[in-house]
């Protein structure tokens, strides 16, 4: 089955950055189109990022527009997520998943934003 395996979260200062992976196993990477989401305690899961097969073309939620960016590498099946002038409204779980409604999403990667 499907396994995508997240990396790269940890606590950071507001004004901070992070860059998450995820890596896709048992998947067609280079046919998938791949999410971001995030699920900070107590809150539905947030689709936050998509991007498409080639990478060329992205959607952001409003919240995250202009700081965020993803971005894939097809030859390593991975999916990339930079964050840049986090919030502390940014923390949360976050996952990746190969569809915007969040199945088969990964274990997560914990970001925490805070002073």
């Amino acid at each position: 089955g499907v396994q995508l395996v997240e990396s790269g979260g940890g606590s950071v200062q507001p004004g901070g950055s992070l860059t998450l992976s995820c890596v896709a196993h048992g998947l067609l990477f280079s046919g998938a189109w791949m999410s971001w989401f995030r699920q900070a305690p107590g809150q539905r899961l947030e689709w936050i990022s998509e991007i498409n097969r080639d990478g060329r073309t992205t959607y952001y939620a409003e919240s995250v527009k202009g700081r965020f960016t993803i971005s894939r590498d097809n030859a390593k099946n991975t999916l990339y997520l930079q964050l840049n002038n986090l919030k502390t409204e940014d923390t949360a779980m976050y996952y990746c998943a190969p569809n915007r409604r969040g199945d088969s999403r990964g274990q997560g990667t914990q970001v925490t934003v805070s002073s």
